[in-house]
């Protein structure tokens, strides 16, 4: 049987047998980071028109290891006035770098592109010493985030306007679009490159400069990136790092009429603050905020597809991204095969710290991130849930958690109300296809969602009833740099990646030219 097949190869990827090893891992993760402290990309320092500067009360803040809790490193801790001069910065940028050609831009983001590609070990390498999740996927993590900078290099050159037939024959009428202006750019610690990459790319592309505020847990990625901006000739002020202080940071930010937009990747609760401050001077927002994704698997369903589509959707970076699958509805004819086969490649997940060969899930990000998970499952478990795998801190201590399984979860259970953030697979029941549509979407999120079937019409009609801003069919793993992300409802506005993430940082200028018809 194919199912056979599937975990067979589960078990061999992620054999049991290298949890032991944690010493030589430990000795490679000590030898990369003392690599990485010699390597020229690694900053430690904000950067502010094209200067590497300390906070100016010489503050600092460490960021740590989750996988050890091991100080890789202090970074400033700024606050309102180095976010106020990095803007000044951008402002005075945008003037110069705004009026280059779109070819002149493309070329500097092509070199950029090309500057992380060849540092993709090192960055790989860094993401891994200071979010935890594995190596390989980290790794992967710069090619995606590197794919954003190569699209948008070329995306850069077709900008384009357009004529409008006039109502009055001595009239001209057309459309310019223009770059918004300065961006202040709030970027998570789930993907401390691709994040960045994402929202920073078309800025450029389109002639806009930015202000770039990294999360405080994960700012060392988003330096080496800056540094291999400088290194590709980007211009000094065109991108400004600033980190520390997160809500001085973000208040400086909205409030600067400099400031013209706020892209924003993060928690549905700071989106509204972030929403509702720009309202003061009517500043664009784009928000790509917290989800609660469903994963349905129809009776019709291919089940090695769905447990492998399923697996990847839920436990990638220890189950912390906004699309994960947060609540799996399977149909009640295959509910207790798929829990079977499921759980039974779940078993199969190797947890441990990045640089392990083998490993699958990393740790948590932080204690308070484990106290979630407990929370949430602890709820789960006095409202009647049954946890089939796991369900406690993983042997290996600080904030690793083991791979879970909770089947009996309803709707009223934070489990499926909330988001979990962490490797926690709640299984949900239900009877019928419209059953599994009102389940699906009763929250207040509407992110990404997925559905498993082999049926071609259900597939059309459920896609189209589900209220998410990406679905992936008979998939687990569906972003990517040409095709548009974002949610709806209380998920975030905009879209990022592909030709219509470019449009959130240009303006549209409507001309018109009269008294055409003089010789």
């Amino acid at each position: 049987m194919r199912v056979l097949q599937v975990l067979a190869v589960s078990k061999i990827l992620t054999s049991h047998l290298s949890r032991t090893h944690r010493p030589s891992a430990s000795r490679q993760m000590s030898t990369a980071a003392s690599s990485l402290k010699k390597s020229p990309i690694f900053r430690t320092l904000g950067l502010i028109g094209g200067k590497w500067i300390d906070a100016y009360d010489a503050k600092t803040i460490q960021v740590n290891n989750p996988s050890t809790g091991e100080i890789i490193a202090e970074v400033p801790f700024m606050g309102t006035l180095e976010t106020n001069d990095a803007i000044s910065s951008a402002s005075d940028a945008f003037n110069s770098w705004s009026k280059l050609t779109a070819a002149e831009r493309s070329k500097y983001l092509r070199k950029w592109y090309d500057l992380i590609m060849a540092h993709k070990e090192e960055l790989g390498q860094l993401i891994t010493l200071e979010q935890g999740k594995p190596l390989k996927e980290a790794l992967g993590e710069v090619n995606y985030g590197a794919s954003f900078i190569e699209f948008f290099a070329e995306e850069a050159k077709r900008i384009y306007g357009d004529i409008i037939p006039a109502t009055l024959g001595d009239r001209r009428l057309f459309v310019l679009k223009q770059p918004v202006g300065v961006v202040g750019a709030i970027t998570p610690w789930n993907f401390p490159l691709a994040m960045i990459t994402r929202k920073v790319g078309p800025a450029l592309a389109c002639g806009c400069t930015v202000v770039v505020k990294p999360s405080e847990l994960t700012p060392l990625t988003a330096l080496a990136t800056a540094e291999l901006a400088l290194q590709a000739g980007i211009p000094p002020g065109v991108i400004n790092v600033v980190m520390g202080n997160a809500s001085k940071i973000g208040d400086a930010l909205l409030a600067s009429t400099q400031v013209r937009k706020i892209t924003f990747t993060g928690s549905t609760a700071v989106g509204k603050k972030l929403m509702a401050g720009a309202a003061e001077t009517v500043k664009r927002v784009s928000l790509e905020l917290g989800g609660n994704a469903p994963c349905i698997v129809f009776d019709d369903a291919d089940l090695d597809v769905a447990v492998k589509g399923t697996l990847a959707a839920k436990f990638r970076n220890s189950g912390q991204t906004c699309v994960c699958a947060n609540r799996i509805i399977v149909q009640e004819g295959i509910y207790e095969k798929f829990a079977e086969i499921f759980s039974k490649a779940v078993q199969n997940l190797q947890v441990g710290d990045g640089f392990t060969e083998g490993v699958v899930q990393g740790p948590l990000i932080n204690e308070a991130a484990v106290q979630k998970v407990e929370t949430f499952i602890q709820d789960a478990m006095s409202k009647g849930a049954k946890v089939l795998l796991g369900g406690k801190r993983h042997s290996l201590g600080m904030t690793f958690y083991e791979p879970t399984i909770v089947t009996d979860v309803k709707s009223e259970m934070l489990l499926a109300s909330e988001e979990v953030f962490g490797p926690v697979a709640p299984i949900l029941r239900f009877k019928t296809e419209e059953e599994a549509i009102h389940m699906a979407n009763n929250t207040k999120a509407g992110l990404a969602a997925y559905i498993f079937t082999n049926n071609v019409q259900r597939t059309w009609r459920v896609s189209e009833a589900l209220e998410y801003g990406l679905v992936g069919v008979n998939e687990g793993i569906i972003s990517t740099e040409v095709a548009p992300f974002g949610g709806v409802k209380q998920s975030g506005l905009g879209r990022e990646g592909s030709k219509y993430g470019i449009d959130e940082y240009l303006e549209v200028k409507y001309v018109c030219l009269g008294d055409m018809n003089r010789s």
